[in-house]
């Protein structure tokens, strides 16, 4: 008898663990708080480990959900955009009710966002747009269109006379924010470009196009595939390389370049800079990456665009705490995917060169002076 009583007991046990189990592995389980009953509230999936731009925002996700009564789990995607769809998978079944994701690429990621959609997660795509899908609710991100503005308005600003030769390069053409960044800088050089204060070195599409300021995503797509730099440092170093070997005697002296961002600025720069035949050059980039700023303070990189992770992070997790408190987060404008118009949470950027870089980096507490020499 007590055998079998315990042979009862023990179906008991098994039959409860797998009814536990199964909960546990559909995605559509309860908010898991402060996470007791073992869910995820909040899966955030980042493109990358490789690039110093996202292992800071890793931390700063970090500093931001301390202290806080809702559970979350951070993954990498590597640059594979089957790693990512694996990622958002594994927080699926880990009962998230809320994705926050920054797509390795913007059209191959819809369909990992589209199984969360189907488990009824609500989808923010965080500072790089997710296209070709209606399964994207949200987007958070930095004003890109004023990135690029900035960018080249600093070019604009820091021309030497008449025909300064311009080079171009742009991030990765699958990437919805490389277009945005070039279209914003375009805008603002074309007209610069068409007076012939500019002329451009190193893009026969560009060159086409001088006369025109507002591309169509087809024209950008033709200009961006010469220059892209597929926000590779070691392209961008070859790509740099390759422009200066083909250029004329009248393509060196002065020059601007447009760098998309600080990885590839620093290649460019170190291209730029050992080259005896360039007098001097003003070169762009964005993030502050710890890199640059030492760049920038010692005369090798002229500016970058800081974008304060800190307020996009911020602005992410307090967009995904509205949701699963329940409520409805403030948008600020709209971004058309090529399927839908996505809300949109836009966050400001800065300008930061040699004169202020004390005030806005150091200062602000985003890094320390003993981060650098010759502050």
């Amino acid at each position: 008898m007590k055998k079998h009583v315990k042979g009862i007991s023990l179906l008991i046990i098994i039959l409860m663990f797998s009814i536990v189990m199964s909960a546990c592995n559909k995605g559509g389980g309860a908010s898991s708080g402060s996470g007791g009953d073992g869910a995820i509230s909040v899966g955030i999936v980042l493109p990358t480990k490789d690039e110093p731009r996202w292992v800071q925002d890793e931390q700063r996700f970090k500093e931001a959900l301390s202290g806080t009564k809702y559970s979350t789990e951070i993954l990498f995607s590597q640059g594979s955009s089957a790693k990512e769809k694996e990622n958002v998978e594994t927080l699926i079944n880990k009962g998230i009710k809320v994705l926050i994701i920054c797509p390795q690429d913007g059209a191959a990621a819809a369909a990992a966002v589209e199984s969360a959609k189907k488990e009824g997660i609500t989808v923010i795509s965080y500072d790089r747009l997710i296209t070709d899908t209606d399964a994207v609710d949200y987007y958070v991100t930095f004003d890109s269109l004023a990135v690029g503005a900035a960018q080249a308005k600093y070019l604009v600003d820091h021309a030497k006379g008449k025909g300064e030769p311009l080079y171009l390069y742009a991030g990765a053409s699958s990437d919805n924010n490389a277009f945005l960044f070039f279209q914003g800088a375009w805008e603002v050089l074309q007209p610069k470009i068409a007076d012939g204060t500019f002329k451009i070195a190193n893009s026969t599409q560009a060159d086409a196009m001088k006369d025109t300021k507002e591309l169509t995503r087809d024209q950008l797509g033709s200009i961006i595939g010469q220059v892209t730099t597929n926000w590779d440092p070691n392209e961008a170093k070859n790509k740099a390389q390759t422009h200066l070997t083909a250029a004329a005697a009248d393509m060196k002296g002065d020059v601007a370049i447009l760098a998309p961002n600080d990885g590839t600025a620093r290649s460019i720069a170190d291209v730029f800079g050992a080259d005896s035949a360039i007098k001097s050059y003003v070169i762009t980039g964005q993030d502050a990456e710890q890199a640059s700023i030492q760049y920038i303070i010692d005369g090798k990189q002229s500016m970058t665009v800081f974008k304060d992770v800190r307020t996009l992070v911020k602005d992410a997790m307090g967009m995904a705490v509205e949701v699963l408190d329940g409520k409805t987060p403030e948008t600020t404008g709209s971004y058309n995917n090529g399927t839908v118009d996505v809300k949109a949470k836009q966050t400001n950027v800065i300008v930061v060169d040699k004169d202020n870089v004390k005030k806005e980096l150091i200062d602000s507490g985003y890094y320390k002076a003993s981060d650098f020499t010759g502050l």
